[in-house]
């Protein structure tokens, strides 16, 4: 009678072990749906629809953060020098894409040189025109071999050089490189 008592005790034991393994596994796979369907938030930054129309190049990809939005998007292809990258700000301006955030953009002042990663160009600022309140953006050029790497900082924090620097190393984070280096790759 003994065995008979202990064999119904592991029976038991057995089951609600089962039903608890079966809640755990159930519990981990929702966890991991969840994160892999949730929306990706990186250092403050988090992925937002691409906003501007179809043209002539890929859509870039797009994020919010820290009170700025940016705009990255690869041009392959498309750099005027092949040898001497982006090293003029008429040339920002014509390849940034800054006219699809405003086309009545103003330069604030010269561009400087900038890196990004080991791509080498120009950036600039720019106050936007066309809402009639005054927004501003930075315009980022720069360029390996022919392809261009194209962004675009927009916010009033980018007049502040701290929340540039922020946006800047975003742009050299995992996220935005690992992405870039898909899009150049594919060539």
């Amino acid at each position: 009678m003994g065995a008979a008592v202990l064999s119904r005790r592991t029976l038991v034991f057995a089951a609600v072990s089962a039903v608890f393994m079966g809640g755990v596994a159930a519990a981990s796979a929702g966890v991991k749906w969840y994160v892999g369907h949730k929306p990706r938030e990186y250092d403050g930054w988090h992925r937002i629809a691409w906003p501007f129309p179809r043209d002539g190049w890929d859509e870039g990809q797009a994020w919010q953060g820290h009170g700025l939005d940016l705009y990255v998007r690869p041009k392959l292809g498309f750099c005027g020098n092949c040898d001497t990258g982006v090293v003029e700000d008429s040339e920002v301006e014509r390849v940034s894409d800054i006219d699809l955030v405003d086309p009545l953009f103003a330069p604030l002042e010269q561009g400087q040189r900038i890196q990004i990663t080991d791509l080498v160009g120009r950036a600039r600022l720019y106050r936007l025109r066309s809402s009639g309140k005054a927004r501003y953006a930075q315009a980022i050029a720069v360029s390996f071999n022919c392809d261009l790497v194209v962004a675009i900082v927009v916010g009033d924090a980018v007049l502040d050089e701290k929340a540039r620097q922020r946006a800047r190393g975003f742009l050299e984070s995992d996220p935005v490189q690992l992405w870039l280096n898909r899009q150049l790759g594919e060539r």
